[in-house]
């Protein structure tokens, strides 16, 4: 007896290398796992039954298409000859001279075969740029998701009414996975084989092919100052931050020093991070942080001090929480030649 359930890679015109050919590669790993699991209680399950995805490459139009900066694939087959499936999985793509994905990825077909295999009840996963494509279709209207921190505005300002989260590890809503980064096809891909065959599946993957199961943040990659750089309000809500970091406003008092009423913030940053007032000021106190661990000896107690923690364990959790790492952990790897 098998458990197997169907899985198509959309292949699209401009989609990066290591994304399509690396997810395509990770779940023929979930088969040959199978065979070479280690005998150990951590992989024994009662009633277990060995996964085998059968996995599809499937481009618009089946016809071979130019991936990457200019390589040549040939896919299984078109989308539409897969009348149903159990998940798709979208790879990001190349970007333009101007940084950003094109305009239009996807023709009107292919976004109605993604909204027709989703109301089959189908698993969408889209790493990266790859957001955009289910942003097209509609499928993110309201789904809280997210894309590599550097297209977040882009993908605020193509599709507005998506519930965009800045700088996160990878998010699940419903049936929709998303993640940033243009490596997170790793994590899409060993969410949609957890979600369908298990934590421990995943895990024998994830150890098979000798990468981490646990999304990292992306956090810790992204440059001091990035955000606040993209809209004056963030700039002068950050700079109150750091010049009363030693005095902690309320959001309320953040409010009245930028002349707006804390509802009025609260929807001013809510729109252009994603975050509440709250968050965006303990992520900025973080920013501080990373750059005391990077640039100096200094304690950690001492740093959760001056940015005005009473308790170094609390700034230890609150660091973590953020960047996804402890300090010290953040210290080594920032220091690191």
């Amino acid at each position: 007896m098998m458990n197997t359930h169907s899985l198509v890679i959309l292949a699209i015109k401009g989609a990066l290398p290591s994304a399509l050919m690396g997810l395509h590669d990770m779940l023929a790993l979930a088969d040959l796992s199978e065979h070479h699991s280690p005998d150990s209680p951590e992989y024994s399950l009662s009633n277990h039954l060995p996964w085998k995805p059968k996995v599809l490459t499937a481009s618009m139009n089946g016809e071979p298409m130019e991936y990457g900066a200019g390589h040549r694939f040939v896919p299984d087959c078109s989308i539409f000859d897969i009348e149903r499936c159990d998940g798709v999985l979208i790879p990001g793509f190349c970007p333009l001279n101007t940084g950003l994905p094109p305009e239009s990825i996807t023709n009107k077909d292919c976004r109605d075969w993604l909204r027709r295999q989703y109301q089959r009840g189908a698993h969408l996963g889209a790493s990266c740029s790859g957001s955009f494509v289910l942003g097209e279709a509609g499928l993110l209207n309201g789904i809280r998701c997210t894309t590599t921190w550097w297209l977040h505005y882009e993908l605020l300002k193509r599709f507005p009414r998506v519930n965009g989260v800045w700088g996160s590890a990878m998010l699940q809503d419903q049936r929709i996975f998303t993640a940033g980064g243009p490596l997170s096809w790793v994590d899409i891909c060993l969410g949609m084989i957890e979600r369908m065959a298990g934590k421990s599946a995943a895990k024998r993957v994830a150890d098979f092919a000798v990468v981490d199961s646990a999304p990292k943040s992306q956090e810790r990659y992204i440059p001091q100052g990035y955000l606040s750089a993209a809209d004056p309000l963030l700039v002068d809500a950050e700079n109150l931050i750091r010049d009363n970091v030693n005095v902690p406003l309320t959001t309320v008092q953040l409010g009245e020093k930028l002349g707006l009423s804390e509802r009025t913030l609260h929807r001013r940053l809510k729109s252009l991070t994603g975050e509440s007032p709250k968050v965006f000021m303990s992520r900025v106190k973080m920013d501080m942080a990373k750059t005391l661990l990077s640039t100096s000896q200094q304690p950690i107690k001492s740093i959760a001090f001056d940015l005005g923690f009473n308790d170094d364990s609390v700034f230890r959790k609150a660091f973590k929480k953020f960047i996804g790492m402890s300090p010290n952990g953040y210290r080594k790897w920032s220091q690191r030649g």
